[in-house]
């Protein structure tokens, strides 16, 4: 004996009344099986449901007695699997979330396997994109219609909060590097990557799982009344409450504002320059690449929000918006930077390459930032 509504899935759920002299006939068999009886132009049409796909049970109403069920109606109106919604839920989207991991996932690997792109730049850009890797991942398994385990479905919604949240706080930790850099007058400072990558590290974690663990907490102990009912059926308290989420999705937008006066000031900083190193020559590249990533990200973000109105026509256009994320970040990250493609050809195709236009002339060895100032030169 289960208590609450049926897991009716991508079909609609509809209430039965049997009341007296009613139109509507409710019959259970004692293999279970739920048979609806109704009326219709004067023909009595019936329609047979399996356990599990209907919830019975009897109303009292005053001296009346009735009986109520919920069932689960088959979509006969339309071939369901055909229909644009089906085909964009359960679909394209997972198609489109599969694009995304894929790209990121050449990103992390490129970023990560290179010696070159492993300074503190290419630490934080790799784990920008494991953050959102797990963050698609969960988005992808909350969006699955079949998915409807009450205690699991929380925690993927959850852990898809909270790697967005941390790839918002790890671009925000690269707009700041950068436009510390620029500031300070002596960029050779005693302080290596590794260790201004575990002082990020503290920040950003820190940050993410404090806001995390109050979202959560204020989910089950302060949320609005609405979201707070008991637990009593599959499909109560499966989202995340209108407080948990603001409280996750507030430091987003913080840390956007923040990434926005980086930018400017960074900017101003340049344009003021007349002189680079080496250092700052790189560090451009940088800026550009967190310029593009902050307006692919915000942009992605905002139509993330837009698809909890419920409007079928802006979570489609979430889908759409999602396929072009991952293609883009692998531009900017990989394609876009003129001496990550150099770097890989470089490493891959040096001599071993069957087509000799992919491999890289025989020059010097270089290092990252005089590859890119080399590569830029070669340009103009």
């Amino acid at each position: 004996l289960v208590i609450g509504y049926p897991d009716c899935g991508h079909l609609e759920r509809r209430a039965v009344y049997q009341y007296q002299n009613s139109v509507e006939r409710l019959t259970l068999f004692s293999k279970g099986v739920l048979r609806h009886y109704y009326e219709h132009l004067g023909t009595v049409l019936s329609m047979d449901y399996e356990p599990g796909k209907y919830c019975l049970d009897k109303k009292l109403y005053d001296s009346n007695k009735s009986e109520f069920a919920w069932i689960c109606m088959p979509n006969v109106n339309k071939d369901w699997l055909t229909s644009t919604e089906f085909l964009m839920h359960n679909v394209i989207s997972p198609l489109t979330h599969g694009i995304t991991i894929i790209c990121l996932l050449i990103i992390a690997i490129i970023y990560f396997v290179m010696p070159t792109l492993c300074d503190l730049s290419g630490n934080i850009i790799t784990t920008i994109c494991m953050c959102l890797i797990v963050s698609q991942i969960a988005d992808m398994i909350r969006l699955l219609t079949v998915f409807k385990s009450h205690v699991s479905f929380f925690i993927t919604e959850a852990v898809c909060y909270v790697s967005m949240l941390a790839a918002f706080f790890w671009l925000n930790s690269l707009g700041y590097y950068i436009w510390k850099t620029f500031r300070s007058r002596n960029v050779f400072l005693r302080i290596t990557d590794g260790k201004k990558y575990c002082y990020h590290c503290g920040f950003v974690w820190s940050c993410t799982l404090v806001l995390g663990i109050l979202a959560i907490f204020a989910h089950f102990t302060m949320d609005y009344q609405d979201f707070n009912a008991p637990i009593t059926s599959f499909e109560d308290q499966e989202q995340m409450g209108s407080l948990g989420m603001i409280i996750f999705f507030a430091p987003v937008a913080f840390t956007v504002l923040a990434d926005v006066f980086f930018f400017a000031t960074t900017l101003q900083r340049i344009n003021r320059m007349h002189t680079y190193g080496r250092i700052h020559h790189k560090l451009r590249h940088s800026f550009r690449m967190f310029l593009l990533l902050l307006m692919v990200m915000t942009i992605s973000w905002i139509f993330f929000l837009s698809s909890f109105s419920g409007y079928e026509e802006l979570i489609n256009t979430h889908i759409i918006v999602n396929t072009l994320k991952g293609p883009l970040i692998l531009y900017i990250c990989v394609f876009n930077q003129k001496h990550v493609p150099y770097l890989i050809r470089k490493t891959c195709c040096y001599n071993n390459c069957i087509f000799p236009c992919c491999r890289p002339s025989h020059e010097g060895e270089w290092g990252d930032e005089m590859t890119a100032m080399n590569t830029e030169l070669n340009m103009h």
